[in-house]
């Protein structure tokens, strides 16, 4: 599988709950944090959930 880095660049305040479970998921939860992770099917849907929230890197 292939490997992307997330970085949140977005705030989450006034978000919808959903899209704060969906960031806090994916392991981000502040502006600047980077996670790197598997592209499964499952983490290619909350990346397209919060895709306004999160910029995505291949790596």
């Amino acid at each position: 599988m292939a490997k992307i880095r997330i970085t949140q660049v977005r705030s989450l305040i006034n978000r919808p709950e959903t899209q704060v479970r969906t960031i806090k998921a994916l392991g981000l939860g502040r502006i600047n944090r980077t996670v790197e992770v598997e592209l499964t099917p499952q983490i290619q849907g909350m990346v397209r959930k919060v895709h306004h929230l999160v910029t995505v890197k291949e790596v």
